[in-house]
């Protein structure tokens, strides 16, 4: 029978080529891109999932609601992982981390071996514990864990760095500089496997904490916070119990004895708005979306979001299959009804049909791999991963043979009871109906199979018009034509004469020095300020402190709206800060030209005000900022004219080869770093186009087949209108307009589905920092899937309308 079965299905195949070839391109192309985004989850959810004791490996995290503002943040002062360790026994080890660029030698560098001559450049430094690695187990391939990071000014690097530094040598105990600075030399004291990519943890090298004291009283102070805190808990330890215990004892034992230490008035209001919790390990990349980290992760959202957009995908192609399987009922009409005339059972006719769904099914699978296999690195382009087809893995083929055999049943369990559940009186009379018993359900489908392309469609409008108002925002500086000259801190007393030769040049407008600028990857300094005099009276104001110099605001473009810039020929401006408009109301101050601010040390005055400008992304809400004279001399930024920028990075090279002809150049510029801030979103609007453009494809083709199907029913009626004569343009439109009208439909539907969720996705930007969304973006999704439609069918209708009458009348 099974044989039987085989061939039968076989035959039905060969003789529907066209029908096939839909199910299958379907089918193949869904299945596909349902294996990409479950490759995509896969690797998404296996984040830092490596660590031995992962399950009790911790975060320390933040909140902080009050009135309108709720914070999440993982920064603790450097005495919080001692205290953890000390006051809680639930807590069997702690470390801390530093990735802050802030400080001197995290962040990035410029690096070389003692012995070296050239400098390189190098991403991924940290500050990190002892206790740290041991908490992780991090495996070492050379040097010992236990001693890795317990002397003062060594590190670990990581094996790929290893051989690049040291090719074929075991580096423990070598020296190597940072930033030329011989004063500081790091000794390696180990060498650990690369951390694995799917964790949050993206460094290469580990710098010491041991004997690090940033400033005096570091060690000891409650008031600042530049450190993410681990823990590892002993086995057993009640999590919820313990984030109660942390926030009573910690918020309520030290940070507000503190404050009222210091006289701040407002530390019970505050008491009550500072809470603590432990967020595991394995959690960070998914569940970090709301939280200030620094940390470049995933969100749980986009995996529900992808995960349901496969499903979606699926299930169109899936409807395809029965809408043509019950369209062709009458072409299968005959043969069940003559099958169960000589015995067959409804079993068997089930078996049959589930068998060619099967079929489908499989040869489906087999073409999906091999497309997958093709366009996967086309998807790792759009979502900044290095995925790969799991081929070695065990449980892959059983888990594709498993999937094909599900989804085979699935999509053909319908059409088989349907096909199955034909009288054979009523066929063998002539009394079925050419398919169209199932017309409602056909109907039913095509609409849900556009209502998603059109969801997708509307997606990435909003999406597509969210990232253009972003990236063409006035945000109050001059991003454009800005160059910014990385690693100039290797200089060392020779930054500002560096400056000055850039100055020289007739293509350089103006340059600044300063580390602190509006775009990703450059350093951030967080403090709390005061109105003089205020300090333990008011709550102070949280806001950024750079470090800028006297032509910062000039060369970007900046505005003064109150006061003046900073003049270098004034001694006393050396000891006077522009704040910008939001510091200025976040302190009351309505003439705050002349007053006096401070935050930890003595008050200085005000002596301008900026306009302000978006110096994170669009995502927040504006900061306070106060900028003060100051030396950050890792960034030179040039602003350059327009008429030739080949011709000026060459002068700018050779200039740069004049004060360190042993280390590259390195330079981007700034409107390509301020588009990196939201390389997120721009994969996102990428992918949802790739959904839709296939969501779309698939739908077309079913679409295409229908139509091909109704005109084929339809042949006898068209032969009569003509004969009666309508002209090509009626039969035209008669056949088209059935079609549109379930896309009107499914415009209504998905209308109201896409403007909710479009506006939820919107609520992640700052109110004035959003689009809203528009009627038109509705209009243009809803001519794009009518035009489409209309030209999948009119090929058909056109085809029917053109027809000889004669051909479709004579056999009556």
């Amino acid at each position: 029978m099974i044989k039987n079965y085989l061939k039968v299905a076989l035959r039905q195949l060969q003789k529907q080529k066209m029908y096939a070839a839909i199910k299958i391109g379907g089918f193949a192309f869904s299945i596909a891109a349902c294996l990409l985004i479950a490759l995509y989850i896969r690797d998404e959810v296996s984040f830092d999932k490596n660590y031995p004791d992962a399950d009790r490996i911790y975060r320390v995290v933040g909140a902080y609601n009050i009135d309108a503002i709720h914070e999440k943040g993982t920064s603790w002062p450097a005495v919080m992982a001692k205290t953890l360790k000390n006051d809680y026994p639930e807590v069997e080890k702690s470390g801390r981390l530093m990735p802050n660029s802030l400080f001197w030698g995290a962040g990035s560098n410029e690096l070389k071996r003692a012995d070296g001559v050239e400098n390189t450049h190098e991403d991924g430094f940290a500050y990190a514990d002892q206790s740290l690695l041991e908490m992780l187990k991090v495996p070492m391939v050379y040097g010992d864990l236990a001693h890795a990071l317990t002397e003062p000014q060594t590190m670990v690097i990581s094996k790929s760095k290893a051989d690049k530094y040291f090719p074929g040598q075991n580096p423990v105990g070598k020296v190597m500089y940072l930033n030329n600075n011989k004063s500081r030399p790091y000794k390696i004291g180990a060498v650990m496997q690369d951390f694995p990519a799917t964790t949050h943890l993206h460094y290469n090298f580990l710098l010491t904490l041991t004997g690090i004291k940033f400033w005096d009283g570091e060690q000891e102070t409650w008031g600042a916070s530049n450190y993410d805190v681990y823990v590892l808990l002993k086995p057993g330890a009640d999590v919820k119990a313990l984030n109660k215990k942390i926030t009573d004892g910690i918020i309520q034992g030290y940070y507000i004895p503190d404050m009222r230490r210091g006289g701040d008035k407002n530390a019970d209001r505050i008491a009550g708005a500072l809470t603590m919790f432990l967020q595991n390990i394995k959690d960070i990349n998914l569940y970090s979306y709301d939280i200030r980290d620094g940390v470049s992760h995933g969100d749980i959202r986009f995996v529900w979001l992808f995960g349901a957009v496969a499903g979606f995908i699926l299930v169109i192609a899936c409807i395809n299959f029965i809408n043509l399987a019950t369209a062709k009922s009458a072409n299968r009409a005959k043969e069940v009804g003559l099958r169960k005339v000589v015995g067959s059972q409804r079993s068997g006719l089930i078996s049959q049909f589930l068998t060619e769904s099967l079929i489908y099914s499989f040869i489906s699978f087999i073409i999906a791999i091999i497309l997958a296999a093709l366009l996967v690195p086309y998807f790792n382009t759009l979502a900044a991963k290095t995925l790969t087809i799991p081929w070695q893995h065990w449980w892959f083929m059983p888990t594709i043979m498993a999937a094909a055999v599900v989804v085979g049943i699935l999509a053909g369990v319908y059409p088989a009871f349907y096909l199955s559940g034909f009288k054979p009186v009523e066929v063998l009379k002539g009394k079925l109906a050419t398919g169209s018993k199932s017309s409602f359900l056909r109907n039913g489908l095509v609409v849900f199979q556009f209502t998603t392309s059109i969801i997708l469609i509307i997606s990435t409008v909003v999406i597509y018009n969210q990232m253009h108002y972003i990236l063409n925002k006035k945000v109050g500086f001059e991003k454009d034509q800005v160059l910014m000259i990385q690693g100039t801190h290797t200089l060392e007393g020779e930054v500002q004469n560096f400056k000055n030769e850039l100055l020289k040049l007739s293509a350089v407008k103006s340059a600044t020095v300063s580390d602190f600028l509006p775009v990703s990857g450059t350093k951030r300094n967080g403090n709390e300020f005061h109105n003089e005099g205020k300090q333990k009276m008011e709550a102070g104001t949280g806001g950024q402190f750079w470090d800028v110099d006297a032509d910062y605001i000039k060369t970007l473009g900046m505005t003064i709206v109150a006061g003046r810039d900073f003049t270098p020929k004034l001694k006393t401006d050396s000891q006077a800060v522009i704040i910008n408009q939001t510091m200025a109301q976040k302190l009351g101050l309505k003439n705050p030209i002349g007053k006096k601010i401070s935050n930890y040390g003595a008050p200085v005055p005000i002596i301008g005000v900026v306009k302000d400008f978006n110096f994170e992304t669009l995502k927040g809400s504006l900061d306070p900022l106060v900028m003060h004279l100051g030396n950050s001399p890792s960034i030179v930024s040039v602003k350059i004219k327009t008429d030739d920028v080949k011709g000026t990075l060459a002068q700018i090279n050779a200039v740069w080869k004049s004060f360190s002809p042993n280390q590259p150049i390195r330079y981007s510029f700034m409107d390509e770093q301020f588009a990196n801030m939201y390389a997120d979103v721009q994969r996102m609007g990428r992918i949802f186009t790739s959904f839709a453009v296939l969501a779309i494809i698939i739908a077309c083709l079913g679409l295409f087949a229908l139509a091909a199907f109704m005109a084929e029913q339809r042949s006898r009626e068209i032969g009569i209108r003509k004969v009666l004569g309508a002209s090509i343009a009626n039969i035209t439109r008669l056949l088209s307009l059935d079609f549109v009208k379930l896309v009107f439909i499914a415009i209504l539907i998905a209308s109201p589905i896409s403007w909710w969720a479009m506006n939820k996705w919107l609520q992640d930007f700052n109110p004035s920092n959003r689009i809203s969304i528009s009627w038109w973006m509705f209009a243009l999704a809803g001519i794009m899937a009518i035009v489409i439609a209309i030209c999948t069918v009119s090929y058909q209708s056109i085809k029917a309308a053109l027809m000889n009458p004669v051909k479709s009348l004579k056999a009556e």
